[in-house]
């Protein structure tokens, strides 16, 4: 590919820069080039692209960087930049950090309030994208293994063992040795694109600086040499799958675990996105890891890589406005009115819709603008949270996905569910005889029935008790008793979503869908200010955050650096 190809993206027209690799690499991954977009204006490596100075404020606080929310993307973000010796402040709406991963106690009982499912946390090296940035800040998780999940089908109760010979197994007893082969050839179609995603460090990539310039030139070729099987992972996963597969079972169980990572169908889904699924779930000694302290481990973990290099998180400081001064961002003031100065830029771990306020309507075209308030969200969350007399429980598998009706469709509200039960790996998280239970309804609740109520209002509370019995549906199926079990209940809607996170609509983030384009990446058109978080990658969930914070952390170091950095924790050849 000719690296000053024009091509067509939205109606507009972009010139793919840098490398040919790089060009193809960011066609496949369905994300925009970043220097190619025609609203990007970044400085190369790091420098301003002005040589005026901002005019100082009298009595702000002046760092280098300024990160505005400290979810995952935010929290990777600027461990990556203290990392390479920015001077980086990040900022926390909340009391605590790690946006829709962070932990909370009420009493004795410490719950999960976002992500139940990780991998690759536990072993290096890993293809997790967050396995390398707490590499990379000289962090680590401790966490405990586990091999199976419960099934609440509408075929029955199923226990199935992560991996391939397990599921193949549950086939078999299920379906028939048909629909085995089936998904055994579904599988050695796939693997070689899988391992070829596989081997594509994610924190490389450099828009518009060609990955042998991170990566190094032989590396980088042979990168290029998988360029026909990554091709084909370009766009959604659903036409992979029906290529493939025609048993209405395993149909249904891609839809799910689409669903599960994206909040989106199968048809939607991004094919390469789901490739590192089944690349890690499928392997040999497939394995799950649960982080010892929960999702609050891990947002204190890079928290500490942060600090480590002279980092600062500040909680309870939500931020009012973006400052732009000389056309570029330069700062922030909070709502308490502080003023902080950013002499390099302005990271925003802030949703597309969210960050709309914070910028004055006049500093940004208004077809930018429009683009960003029609991204369309994913449907929202109900939360329910148990503390359960549960010494009995042990034989229980950490987690339960239940399904209504398959007919529904796999996003239809109130359709899934997933139960976890972390306590059952980390005792710590529940007193002595007891557990801890987090169930949510991923991405399928309806804004538009909350929309107008009022948190803590009769209505409110009626709508969500009765909205909320899902939940009881769904384990009844696994314990029959739980109501006589339960100490302590916590329930939470699309409202608490939103009040808690500052997200729009209480949503579980974009639903870019990956048969109608690229994302949008991380770029916008105020110079040094670039975005990280749920929707700037392909994919939402924990993965493809983490790579949007890196990306962003990259855009303010140098490409020498980052390939330094790739080399030290063993991503690039030295």
């Amino acid at each position: 590919m000719d690296p000053g190809l024009a091509i067509t993206k939205g109606g507009d027209e972009a010139t793919l820069q840098g490398s040919d690799g790089d060009a193809l690499l960011y066609t496949i991954l369905g994300i925009f080039s970043a220097t190619a977009d025609t609203f990007a204006v970044p400085p190369p490596d790091g420098c301003s692209a002005s040589d005026d100075p901002i005019p100082p404020t009298e009595g702000s606080v002046s760092v280098d960087l300024i990160v505005v929310g400290s979810g995952l993307g935010g929290l990777c973000a600027g461990a990556i930049a203290a990392r390479h010796g920015l001077e980086v402040l990040v900022l926390e709406g909340h009391t605590t950090p790690g946006g829709a991963a962070h932990g909370f106690r009420r009493g004795p009982f410490h719950f999960e309030s976002g992500p139940s499912l990780w991998s690759g946390l536990g072993r290096w090296p890993s293809s997790n994208p967050l396995a390398q940035v707490l590499r990379a800040v000289g962090e680590t998780v401790p966490v405990a293994t586990y091999r199976d999940w419960g099934l609440l089908l509408p075929e029955g109760n199923l226990r199935v063992g992560v991996g391939q010979e397990p599921f193949l197994a549950l086939l078999r007893d299920l379906r028939g040795a048909a629909a085995a082969a089936e998904w055994t050839r579904f599988l050695a179609a796939l693997r070689p694109s899988c391992e070829a995603a596989r081997a594509l460090p994610l924190l490389a990539l450099r828009p518009g600086a060609g990955l042998a310039t991170t990566l190094g030139g032989g590396q980088a070729l042979r990168l290029l040499g998988q360029a026909g099987r990554l091709a084909g992972l370009g766009g959604a996963f659903g036409p992979i799958a029906r290529r493939h597969l025609r048993d209405p079972f395993l149909l249904h169980w891609v839809d799910l675990l689409c669903f599960l990572i994206s909040g989106l169908a199968m048809d939607q889904t991004s094919a390469a996105a789901m490739a590192t699924l089944f690349g890690e779930w499928f392997e040999a000694e497939a394995c799950l890891d649960y982080p010892i302290g929960g999702s609050g481990a891990v947002a204190a973990a890079l928290v500490r890589g942060l600090e480590r290099r002279g980092g600062r998180l500040r909680t309870g400081a939500p931020v009012a406005e973006i400052l732009l001064a000389q056309g570029r961002a330069a700062g922030v003031r909070l709502e308490s009115g502080e003023r902080l100065e950013a002499t390099r830029g302005v990271i925003a771990n802030t949703s597309p819709w969210d960050l709309l306020p914070l910028l004055p309507a006049e500093s940004v075209p208004s077809r930018w603008r429009r683009r960003q308030a029609a991204t369309p969200a994913c449907a929202g969350f109900l939360h329910w949270h148990l503390g359960l007399r549960g010494a009995d429980l042990d034989a229980l598998p950490i987690h339960h996905v239940w399904v209504g009706d398959w007919q529904r469709g796999i996003g239809a509200e109130r359709n899934m569910v997933v139960l976890s039960m972390p306590s059952l790996l980390d005792p710590s998280l529940a007193p002595a005889g007891h557990q801890v239970l987090h169930g949510y309804t991923p991405a399928n609740e309806p804004w538009e029935l909350w929309q107008g109520l009022e948190r803590g209002s009769p209505a409110y509370e009626a709508l969500k008790r009765e909205r909320c019995g899902v939940f009881s549906e769904a384990l009844s199926r696994v314990l029959p008793d739980w109501h006589e079990r339960v100490v302590l209940e916590l329930q939470g809607t699309p409202l608490t979503h939103r009040h808690y996170l500052r997200i729009h609509q209480g949503s579980y983030g974009p639903a870019w869908p990956a048969d109608q384009g690229p994302f949008p990446g991380g770029t916008t058109p105020i110079e040094g200010l670039v975005l990280c978080g749920a929707g700037v990658f392909p994919g939402i969930g924990v993965p493809p955050v983490a790579v949007s914070g890196a990306m962003a952390a990259h855009r303010f170091v140098s490409a020498r650096a980052q390939r330094r950095l790739l080399e030290e924790i063993g991503l690039a050849a030295s």
